[in-house]
């Protein structure tokens, strides 16, 4: 008898575990876009702007500046790499050993996510490219099981990747602090881009629930 309530213990335990499980996963599927149709962003103090997509003021909106760097496979990455794909990008570097691992801990579950899903892709920029050679992405790569395919860890020159960080992406919360690629660019935002080069959110990579509503928004960007 005492064998028998010890395995019917095990079972309740098991089935409750199921529906705690199944429950998570409910919750997390009715998160919906805090809007019906994203803003677009144009200035690092994120103030959201509305246009429908045939808009005419969109020919001329800020757009993410053409780039060309290398992947964690020697190959090159530019614009054209993420040409009808939505993809969220982010600025890391391999020895950081302190937000580093928790963002790409949230890149990974947004791969896991989108892994079959070939309309969304990950970028992630080294910030130590002097360091982050194209062996040392790989090895970080392997080590993370960062799948190539869907996820881009990328090097090249300092200048150009600040620039991006900075310039195009926003990254960046000194707002007014004029800095130069000698000032280390470090940051837990990770930004949702358009198939139209154009910045669609922000989200803080640390934070769990901002990657619940980021996967949230790719789903109202997909209705577009």
């Amino acid at each position: 008898m005492k064998k028998y309530n010890m395995m019917k213990n095990k079972v309740l335990i098991l089935v409750s575990l199921i529906f705690l499980f199944g429950c998570k996963n409910s919750e997390q599927e009715k998160v919906v876009s805090r809007v019906e149709t994203l803003p677009f962003y144009d200035e690092a103090t994120f103030t959201p702007k509305w246009f429908s997509k045939d808009n005419d003021s969109l020919k001329n909106f800020h757009k993410i500046a053409d780039f060309s760097l290398i992947n964690q496979d020697g190959d090159t990455i530019s614009n054209k790499t993420f040409s009808n794909k939505i993809y969220i990008t982010d600025f890391f570097f391999t020895t950081c050993p302190g937000i580093c691992p928790k963002m790409t801990a949230s890149m990974m579950d947004l791969q896991k996510k989108y892994i079959n899903d070939d309309e969304v892709m990950l970028l992630s920029h080294s910030v130590t490219p002097e360091i982050d050679s194209v062996s040392t992405l790989k090895e970080y790569a392997l080590k993370n099981e960062i799948a190539s395919s869907k996820w881009h860890l990328v090097t090249g020159n300092r200048k150009e990747i600040y620039d991006l960080g900075r310039k195009s992406y926003f990254v960046e919360e000194d707002l007014g602090v004029e800095k130069t690629e000698d000032d280390f660019l470090h940051t837990e935002n990770f930004v949702l881009i358009d198939k139209n080069k154009h910045i669609r959110g922000i989200y803080n990579g640390l934070n769990p629930n901002d990657i619940v509503q980021l996967i949230a928004d790719i789903k109202t960007l997909k209705k577009e």
